[in-house]
């Protein structure tokens, strides 16, 4: 059972989410907040494995109690998608920096929304290609700090491949087919990967991958 955490703080958000999650068999909304400061409160509560966190709320937004969720030991299994109205704008790429998990808009489609929840239950990024174009659009256009590439002198030759693959968008059978390994064996230099890097998900190796330099983004 994917338990789940919703943050909004308009309650017909809220209502119309728990709705329609909990008609799934495999998934349950285990608690319901009105701003970050209390959905940090539940999530520490009920430990949910996913919380779905609007960006924009009063007294703690989205992305600073992504901040205290990312940086708490007893929530590494949380994971947060961010819910926006505005798509991949300069709020939302914050929050993937502070650890969230992913992103969602509000309009989205209740089939996409349950997937969403799956994909961010397995711990996997929910960066659509499409998306991870933006991404990299972004680091083209307004590079932010770059940080050091010693960071990655911890990972093996294969980890560093692994990573670099991630970054780019694939999935762990592409990985697997591109390294001409199994998809364990991807899944594991992946997995080893975040744990050296200290990242809690794919989404943040994604972003430490194009801050280290590992992974260079063409012009569009």
């Amino acid at each position: 059972m994917i338990r789940v955490l919703l943050v909004d703080d308009q309650p017909l958000i809220r209502s119309g989410f728990r709705a329609l999650l909990d008609l799934e068999d495999d998934i349950e909304v285990v608690a319901e907040a009105a701003d970050g400061e209390e959905g940090v409160a539940l999530a520490r509560e009920h430990l949910p494995d996913v919380a779905l966190i609007d960006i924009r709320m009063p007294a703690m937004d989205g992305i600073e109690a992504t901040r205290h969720i990312a940086a708490d030991p007893a929530l590494t299994g949380v994971h947060v998608v961010i819910l926006t109205n505005y798509g991949m704008d300069e709020y939302v790429f914050e929050g993937l920096r502070a650890g969230a998990a992913g992103f969602l808009v509000k309009d989205i489609v209740p089939e996409d929304l349950l997937h969403a929840v799956r994909v961010a239950a397995r711990g996997d990024a929910l960066l659509a290609p499409s998306l991870t174009r933006k991404l990299i659009h972004r680091y083209i256009n307004q590079p932010l700090p770059t940080a050091t590439d010693r960071a990655l002198t911890v990972l093996t030759d294969r980890e560093r491949e692994a990573v670099s693959l991630v970054a780019q968008g694939l999935s762990n059978d592409q990985i697997a087919d591109r390294m001409v390994i199994s998809p364990m064996t991807a899944k594991t230099h992946i997995n080893r990967a975040m744990t050296k890097l200290h990242t809690r998900d794919r989404a943040q190796l994604v972003v430490l991958a194009y801050e280290s330099g590992l992974v260079v983004p063409n012009s569009p």
